[in-house]
């Protein structure tokens, strides 16, 4: 590797799962945090690398297989695939189908994967009967990516009805076109467009650099390295994105329902809190709520979600994240944007590099070597 890619440890190598966790256990690792709520970790299904994971029609999740298929789970497991897109996207580094998302009528399915030049690409498609109509297929966004890494893909509907893209830098490993402080490119960003609202899709009068001629309109958020994962608080309506480290911190960042975006959370000329490589903190940088160092804690974050189900009363409220080299799941208690108490779990999901929540806010983990769990009481 480049640098030290986390995220091209993580799907790039996938004959390595396990041994990163092991390689990143130490002597001096910090004692655990309370442990928040008893909880298990219950097995429901097994897939093929699963990557992404939404609740879907009919009170369904829906599971997104790197290689390019999506599967629906059900009482037996993992059915056969709705969607198979396998010959038009590619592994390489941390490419293939990395996200998936329907809008608030299940009336459109989106899929974001890196097509065969590894270009990011999110597509749609029309639901009838829960059903994917394949011949309705249309393209809604592309974005060239210079590398096979940073390519971020999780796509998510905000509680304003429009679709949110996280895009990475662009790649090989401490942003060397600085594409994270740039506005006039995707990369490094957090998107936020309407693709019922134009052709191919329509950008929000009320995105922050709608009226910008020197900066990209679909930009909501910028100054992120590696957004892996974000999620809307089901409850608040507040973001909370996992943005992958560089070198030496992973970080959790936030926004409140009411942000009218714009927010630079700081990438390249920060990692966390900390200034990178001699960088200097923009003045208007925005730091995580959370981040921590790879001192036995990982090296890889994966962001969750807040938990809202009935299931786990102790946990309702905090946000529940992991890493994929440590794999243990762990909270996070926020008021007010502050995180007041973090949390141990007390399990482990092994090579987690996302989760599911399905309608009734009960979360689902998922491990890239297969494993799809769901979190229920102890």
């Amino acid at each position: 590797m480049k640098v030290r890619t986390r995220m091209s440890a993580i799907i790039g190598t996938l004959g390595l799962v396990g041994s990163l966790a092991l390689a990143t256990a130490s002597a001096d690792e910090p004692a655990a945090p309370e442990l928040a709520a008893p909880v298990v970790l219950t097995e429901v299904a097994q897939a093929r690398n699963p990557t992404a994971g939404t609740a879907g029609p009919g009170a369904t999740v829906w599971v997104a297989e790197r290689a390019g298929t999506v599967r629906v789970l059900n009482d037996d497991g993992l059915g056969d695939p709705v969607l198979d897109i396998s010959d038009e996207t590619t592994t390489d580094g941390e490419r293939g189908l990395l996200g998936l998302a329907f809008d608030k009528e299940f009336a459109h399915l989106y899929i974001s994967y890196t097509d065969l030049a590894g270009t990011s690409t999110v597509d749609e498609f029309a639901v009838e009967d829960g059903a994917v109509q394949e011949d309705t297929r249309r393209t809604v966004l592309t974005q060239e990516q210079p590398e096979s890494n940073h390519n971020g893909g999780d796509i998510k509907f905000g509680p304003d009805g429009y679709l949110y893209v996280a895009l990475g830098d662009g790649g090989g490993g401490g942003d060397p076109d600085g594409n994270g402080q740039k506005l006039d490119t995707l990369l490094g960003k957090l998107l936020r467009i309407d693709p019922q609202g134009g052709d191919p899709y329509a950008i929000p009068e009320d995105n922050p650099f709608a009226d910008d001629p020197n900066a990209k309109g679909e930009i909501w958020a910028y100054g992120l390295r590696n957004p892996w994962r974000f999620s809307f608080d089901a409850g608040s309506g507040d973001l909370l994105i996992g943005d992958v480290g560089q070198s030496d911190w992973e970080e959790i960042d936030w926004a409140p329902a009411s942000s009218k975006g714009g927010e630079n959370y700081g990438w390249s000329q920060m990692e966390g809190t900390h200034p990178f490589r001699g960088g200097t903190e923009p003045a208007n940088h925005v730091p995580p709520i959370h981040e921590y160092d790879r001192n036995g804690l990982g090296c890889s974050v994966t962001g969750g979600y807040v938990y809202r189900g009935d299931a786990i009363a102790d946990l309702a409220g905090q946000y529940v994240y992991s890493d994929y080299c440590d794999g243990t799941l762990r909270s996070l208690e926020i008021e007010n944007g502050e995180v007041t108490g973090e949390r141990d779990l007390g399990v482990n999901g092994g090579e987690v590099v996302s989760f599911a929540q399905d309608a009734d806010g009960e979360l689902y983990v998922l491990a890239i070597g297969g494993t799809v769990s769901r979190l229920d009481p102890a």
